[in-house]
């Protein structure tokens, strides 16, 4: 079984996978559907991912008022449109099987135009298949801003590895 999200192939399923989210308390939102819904919100937005050696840095961030009020009242969110939320997550590769999440020191900062920086606050979610991370932030319509994030695998022994994106916001 392969799952096809907003254009893009994942991989396929195990059948303990599967097992796995057919278990999965319906109140809930599982983790793995939020970093998924999150992944590859927006219509048309490819998946945003940083390779950084034996991990990749899977990226996104949306203006909050597209999150439902379900989820927004689930992850602790304020939706509004003049908010964004950053979500990162730090999968280890491997080889056979589905990439593992692993803990990791994430510092990002946000630099507008106008050269002014702010550093965003992330909080780690830990859920049963899922490690990510979440800061939001004030965003101003038509405002690109460029993330520098600077990312260390808590399980890496190397130095933190460090990469940049860019992202303009509408205020809707």
């Amino acid at each position: 079984m392969v799952a096809r999200i907003a254009g893009l192939d994942a991989k396929p399923l195990s059948e303990d996978r599967k097992q796995a989210m057919t278990k999965s308390d319906s109140r809930l939102i599982p983790g793995w559907l939020f970093v998924l819904l999150l992944l590859w919100a927006g219509a048309g937005q490819a998946q945003q991912a940083e390779d950084i050696g034996s991990y990749l840095v899977h990226y996104s961030a949306i203006n909050t008022s597209q999150l439902t009020p379900e989820v927004a009242t689930a992850i602790g969110v304020q939706r509004s449109a003049s908010r964004a939320l950053l979500n990162l997550a730090v999968l280890r590769k491997v080889e056979q099987g589905m990439d593992q999440p692993v803990r990791a020191r994430i510092r990002v900062e946000a630099v507008n135009i106008a050269g002014q920086r702010r550093e965003v606050e992330l909080r780690e979610v830990t859920e049963q298949d899922a490690i990510y991370y979440l800061g939001s932030f004030r965003i101003h319509n038509e405002e690109r801003i460029t993330f520098r994030v600077s990312v260390r695998p808590e399980d890496s022994q190397g130095p933190a590895r460090e990469f940049s994106f860019q992202q303009q916001f509408f205020v809707y």
